[in-house]
């Protein structure tokens, strides 16, 4: 080879290196963005405080979902709780059709009556089919009526490849769900209803059936062995089926970091549980989350045409930002901007502004800056009284 060629070739490859040097992100050095290496077809991971997506894989191919179907109904027995449409001590009577539920259940009988707080417990650690539908029928009537809003909720929650058929997760023409919309949904239920953490950690757990056969004893066993065999889990819920595979939602938390690991279609339980210990390793192994959770004292915005001159301004929001390598916080700069013309009257949480976060030079996230109490605005005998103190003063 002449030196023309060898000089040539050398040129590539510092050309190579320092290509691959400046691809690395400013958000961390040495950020290495091929992941983990799993056996399941289709997961993904989720940081649950910002939504952020750390991994995935086939994340948006559309499968049967089996029983992590049930973290959707869950989610709307949260809601109905805190609507007070129905409570912990209500007694949920067993209907025919819920009792014939085949696939895992907790053989509830026709007629027999459990408490929400006991059909709960059902649902999330045994998986009970029996108990999903009977709390479907209590809250809705029916359980087509109580689906439909299953899907009226994955719509609002950007579930663009889910459609339920059914509250449990049975195999059903049509019933599909993806590893990101999971994911999505199980975020909704761990943030917005954390008592479910009451229910997924609890490991074995007994029920009374009292029918007309009298009194028995039936044990709860959690069908997530995560919970046991992982320190840091926090839930989430187990399915499989024929057609579905092994799934798994995962949900863990460590040093403040909660994630979110589903994995869908596994070819066997062992490896369900064992690439979802490995996404969720290799999540808390690369994030770093900065929360500015400092109370801000900014100056009150002069205003005009209001009963009062000025109005005191506060953070919307706490912000947080998953960094997926490491950072340094003095990096991290904030920049206020106001509306230029807030007019009144102005109501307590009016978005006034924006407090815009930057990490070096890139934008990284906003809130807004909002009103710190509501300003009416100025009347004839307002504007008097101003007049009057003035000249008097």
């Amino acid at each position: 080879m002449g030196r023309t060629k060898i000089r040539f070739m050398q040129f590539i490859i510092i050309a190579a290196v320092t290509i691959v040097m400046a691809a690395k992100t400013v958000y961390g050095e040495d950020n290495d963005k091929s992941g983990p290496e799993i056996v399941t077809p289709s997961a993904i991971l989720m940081e649950s405080r910002t939504g952020q997506i750390i991994y995935e894989k086939n994340a948006n191919e559309s499968l049967a979902p089996a029983s992590i179907t049930k973290i959707m109904t869950l989610n709307l027995i949260f809601e109905a709780l805190e609507d007070g449409r129905i409570s912990l001590e209500d007694e949920v009577t067993v209907s025919e059709h819920a009792a014939g539920m085949g696939g895992s259940q907790v053989f509830l009988e026709v007629g027999e009556k459990q408490t929400v707080n006991t059909m709960i417990k059902c649902i999330t650690v045994a998986s009970a089919n029996d108990a999903c539908v009977a709390m479907a029928e209590h809250i809705c009537g029916s359980e087509d009526v109580f689906v439909g809003q299953m899907n009226e909720k994955a719509k609002e929650l950007g579930m663009n490849n889910t459609h339920f058929v059914n509250c449990c997760g049975l195999d059903d023409e049509g019933h599909t769900s993806s590893a990101l919309d999971v994911a999505l949904m199980s975020r909704e239920l761990i943030t917005k209803h954390p008592q479910i953490k009451d229910y997924s950690n609890i490991w074995m757990d007994t029920i009374t059936h009292v029918t007309r056969k009298g009194e028995s004893e039936f044990t709860l066993s959690n069908t997530n062995k995560l919970i046991k065999q992982y320190s840091y889990a926090t839930g989430l819920k187990t399915g499989s089926t024929s057609k579905a595979g092994c799934c798994l939602s995962a949900t863990a938390e460590k040093d403040g970091i909660e994630l979110v690991a589903v994995v869908m279609a596994a070819p066997n339980s062992k490896t369900r549980f064992s690439d979802a210990v490995t996404l969720l390793n290799y999540g808390f192994s690369s994030c770093n989350i900065y929360v500015d959770n400092q109370e801000e004292s900014y100056e009150p915005v002069a205003i005009k045409g209001g009963k009062e001159s000025s109005l005191p301004i506060v953070k919307k929001d706490t912000f947080s930002y998953l960094f997926l390598n490491r950072y340094s916080e003095e990096d991290i700069r904030k920049e206020l901007i106001l509306n230029k013309d807030i007019k009144v009257p102005v109501k307590g949480g009016d978005s006034v502004g924006m407090l815009n976060y930057y990490y070096k030079d890139t934008l990284i996230g906003t809130i807004d800056i909002v009103a710190g109490k509501n300003v009416d605005k100025m009347n004839f005998g307002d504007a008097l009284k101003k007049i009057m103190w003035k000249f008097l003063n």
